[in-house]
């Protein structure tokens, strides 16, 4: 029993210490103009050469906490200390903007909150990605939403949602008629009015946690992932729009999965004998 009890404080320990030690501060800023970069396997501005289009951009190739990963139920250590994840969201203007490819929808004013390990992360955007760039146990799902916040002094955490096709996405329903818009012009932007974060539906308390990065250049290293345990559902239409509306020639904007090298990846589930 002691060695049990000996076991879980050392990982608890070791965990908020990489935290601590690793989280300093970057920017959550990814690269506006994608037309810098493209997810062409075989071509000159692919994933495998991200790394060698800008010296800023090394990290992409040179990097050992890149994202995203496989969460391998094998590698993942199941924990109850963690605590729920803290979500303080609120209405805020928001536009829709085409980054040549993906869709973000940026906020203009203050959204709201998550909270880790007392840090305080606020809401800046959020991007989809079709297929998913996480994986579970080697399987990828249909898209990927990622809701990007960053902290007072510019450390990043993202929020990350994958999706299987089935019955419609709400937050997505509310978001048709701008993405058509955008669809049939050459817009890059358009105003979508007021938004309510809390829109977006997670369904399950538990979530995976790890150290990573950006998933697109400059790859930037010591974001703080959690990934939704819940595999939620939308439409191929859904899917299908989100794709058409970015003014590219690609089926894809998902980064390919990247080495774990040894980093931990835990499952947040609640104690039993927690109160809901």
């Amino acid at each position: 029993m002691e060695k049990k009890i000996s076991t879980y404080l050392f990982s608890c320990i070791i965990f908020f210490v990489a935290l601590v030690l690793l989280s300093s501060p970057v920017t959550s800023q990814e690269v506006e103009d994608e037309s810098e970069f493209d997810y062409n396997k075989y071509g000159e501005r692919g994933p495998d050469r991200w790394g060698e289009l800008k010296p800023e951009w090394s990290a992409c190739s040179n990097g050992k906490m890149q994202s995203p990963i496989d969460l391998l139920n094998e590698r993942v250590e199941v924990v109850s200390y963690l605590g729920r994840l803290k979500r303080s969201y609120k209405p805020s203007n928001a536009t829709l903007k085409n980054r040549g490819h993906d869709m973000m929808l940026s906020f203009k004013s203050e959204a709201g909150s998550i909270e880790i390990n007392g840090t305080e992360y606020e809401l800046k955007q959020m991007h989809w990605h079709s297929p998913s760039e996480h994986t579970l146990d080697g399987f990828r799902f249909d898209l990927e939403l990622h809701m990007v916040h960053e902290s007072q002094d510019g450390r990043a955490a993202v929020v990350g949602i994958m999706y299987k096709i089935g019955r419609p996405d709400s937050f997505l329903l509310s978001l048709r008629d701008q993405l058509e818009k955008i669809t049939g012009t050459s817009e890059k932007e358009t105003p979508v009015g007021v938004i309510d974060p809390r829109e977006v539906k997670i369904g399950s308390r538990k979530y995976y946690r790890y150290l990573g990065s950006l998933t697109t250049p400059p790859c930037t290293e010591n974001v703080v992932w959690t990934i939704v345990r819940k595999v939620r559902t939308v439409t191929k239409e859904q899917v299908r729009l989100l794709r058409v509306a970015v003014h590219d020639d690609s089926n894809t904007n998902a980064r390919p999965r990247q080495p774990i090298n040894m980093r931990t990846v835990q499952l947040y589930r609640p104690n039993e004998k927690e109160n809901y």
